[in-house]
């Protein structure tokens, strides 16, 4: 059976494998940049007391994973949840694990008191998109950049 939680910091060294074959991935939408390597990833979201991991998984295996951050909202003056990075194993796509973490993110939204959940998909990427278009509706607005490190960025 599939369960669905947050990873506390001292178990996010076990997202290596799985944040590395997101990285594969992303190259391709990111052509040129230098995505991290998986174990410094993991790192990175063990170290940051900010970041939050949620994971569903089998036995010990990570199937999937979704970064949160809980933040202050202005407009509103309450919390949201931003959802960075919402990854599903490509052998277990298409089996509602996405809309499973969607789902569960949105509950912790509703009991921390957050006024939104809101997340940014890159253009190109049909099937998480024709999921998000069924979840939830489109913003108002469109998500911009500006790149820094160019090489780290594209």
């Amino acid at each position: 059976m599939t369960a669905i939680r947050m990873l506390p910091p001292a178990e996010r060294h076990r997202l290596a494998p799985l944040l590395e074959t997101y990285a594969a991935e992303m190259r391709a939408t990111l052509a040129g940049s230098r995505p991290a390597r998986g174990a410094e990833a993991a790192a990175l979201l063990a170290d940051d007391p900010r970041a939050e991991v949620l994971v569903a998984e089998e036995e010990d295996a990570i199937l999937a994973f979704a970064i949160v951050f809980d933040l202050p909202e202005a407009v509103f003056a309450r919390r949201c949840g931003a959802l960075d990075d919402l990854f599903v194993r490509p052998d277990r796509r298409g089996q509602g694990l996405a809309r499973r973490m969607i789902e569960a993110l949105a509950a912790l939204g509703r009991a921390r008191g957050w006024s939104h959940l809101r997340w940014f998909v890159p253009e190109g990427d049909a099937g998480a998109i024709a999921l998000y278009e069924r979840v939830a509706s489109r913003a108002d607005w469109r998500s911009y950049v500006i790149r820094l490190d160019p090489e780290a960025s594209l």
